[in-house]
């Protein structure tokens, strides 16, 4: 399913995708999403979706996730900034999730 152009560098970019139940309800419409590399821009995801998944993009949203500080056994720790996107396809289009990237 993948095409052949794919580089290194699209896998440094797709980290994993986010398996969440809000998540799976949105491939009803088409929409995906993934846990990225926090330096991406917009097209970079968008070229290596396309070039890993063999699909077409319509669009892509991003967001970063603040990490957030948490305490475990006593001491303090700080989680790590998260960048996340959201990928619509042209309609029609799908992404099997459950293969992993």
């Amino acid at each position: 399913m993948t095409s052949k152009n794919v580089k290194l560098a699209h896998f440094d970019i797709i980290k994993s995708p986010v398996l969440t139940e809000k998540s799976n309800i949105q491939t009803q419409y088409d929409q995906y999403f993934f846990n990225v590399a926090i330096n991406a821009t917009k097209p970079q995801i968008k070229e290596a979706v396309e070039a890993v998944f063999g699909v077409e993009v319509k669009k892509v949203n991003t967001l970063v996730r603040k990490g957030k500080e948490r305490t475990f056994r006593g001491r303090k720790g700080t989680q790590k900034d998260v960048k996340r996107a959201m990928i619509a396809l042209k309609s029609g289009q799908r992404i099997d999730v459950a293969s992993g990237v």
